[in-house]
């Protein structure tokens, strides 16, 4: 499952973020308002973590747009501003949840699996592509019917490339979304990976695009 993160502070997102990946999770990471509504109302997200305290335009005023807009992901709130009139603002705008800083990482992961199972058929629980069948619920994947057993590392690459089967993802961008990385090192990372998927499935069940990346689409050449 995708996740948007929006929250300016680095350190606390860097920790949310790595204990989410820990769980399975895709994290994406903005930190200024503009560039999360952005995100927000274009992307394709299972849930939404909403700091209201955002740089440029606040939380609030992005809920109440993305609301108006129909988007209809589930948004859990997260501010250090814990008043209960606050915690009203934030629902009558449209929250389906609402955690105040400081929090315990296990209480977020747990509030947001929760807020998942709530919402029901907004967050899809199976998808599937080139052979692959990847169940969100229990972070199992199979190919051609077979179980195979992944790394987290592995099931969130297979999870990116199946979220988008069509699109080729460039090793950078695989290393970014699934390792938090950007460094040239990590295009090696990602190779292995691929290299073991294949072993554990078909040579040819991850194409390569040479000269641009990985895709799920097509013969490999």
């Amino acid at each position: 499952m995708r996740i948007l993160l929006a929250e300016d502070d680095q350190t606390i997102a860097d920790h949310t973020r790595a204990r989410l990946e820990i769980e399975g999770f895709l994290v994406d990471h903005r930190a200024t308002g503009p560039d999360v509504w952005a995100e927000g109302e274009t992307g394709d997200y299972s849930a939404i973590i909403l700091d209201l305290g955002l740089p440029g335009m606040d939380g609030l005023s992005i809920l109440k747009r993305w609301r108006a807009a129909g988007v209809d992901t589930p948004i859990m709130v997260l501010t250090a501003r814990g008043s209960w009139m606050e915690r009203v603002d934030g629902f009558d705008a449209g929250a389906d949840d609402y955690l105040p800083k400081p929090f315990r990482s296990e209480e977020l992961v747990a509030r947001l699996k929760a807020l998942l199972r709530r919402a029901g058929g907004r967050a899809k629980t199976k998808a599937s592509a080139g052979g692959f069948v990847l169940d969100e619920a229990s972070r199992r994947v199979t190919y051609d019917e077979r179980p195979i057993e992944l790394t987290p590392l592995e099931y969130r690459l297979l999870a990116l490339l199946i979220a988008e089967p069509q699109r080729v993802f460039d090793p950078i961008e695989i290393a970014r979304q699934v390792q938090g990385r950007e460094d040239d090192a990590s295009k090696n990372a990602v190779e292995a990976m691929i290299a073991r998927i294949r072993r554990k499935t078909h040579p040819s069940a991850i194409a390569t695009r040479r000269g641009f990346g990985y895709t799920l689409a097509g013969e490999e050449a």
